[in-house]
């Protein structure tokens, strides 16, 4: 059994350590749009283009286990898609 966590004991580092390979999900979301089930099924088939709300050239929103961290804009790496963090998103209520 362990031992209850009080602030005289509780080592910030020990915690990372412990919690370091933890998975998280990092997602980049390219926009949104809201479609009803109905215009989905006309647009949504091979060689469809879809209009999202996001401009082209605007920053994209990072998100890790669903939350905003940053913002960023794509970029090419080699011949794999990245992205380039213009911001980081700051606070509790981000």
């Amino acid at each position: 059994m362990t031992a209850p966590l009080d602030d005289n004991t509780f080592d910030p580092q020990a915690l990372e350590a412990l919690l370091h390979d933890v998975p998280l999900d990092l997602t980049v979301e390219l926009g949104r749009i809201r479609l009803s089930l109905s215009e989905l099924a006309a647009r949504l088939g091979p060689g469809s283009i879809i209009t999202l709300d996001t401009a082209t050239g605007a920053p994209l929103d990072v998100r890790v286990n669903n939350r905003l961290v940053a913002r960023a804009e794509a970029i090419a790496v080699g011949e794999k898609c990245g992205i380039r963090i213009v911001e980081i998103i700051g606070g509790k209520d981000a």
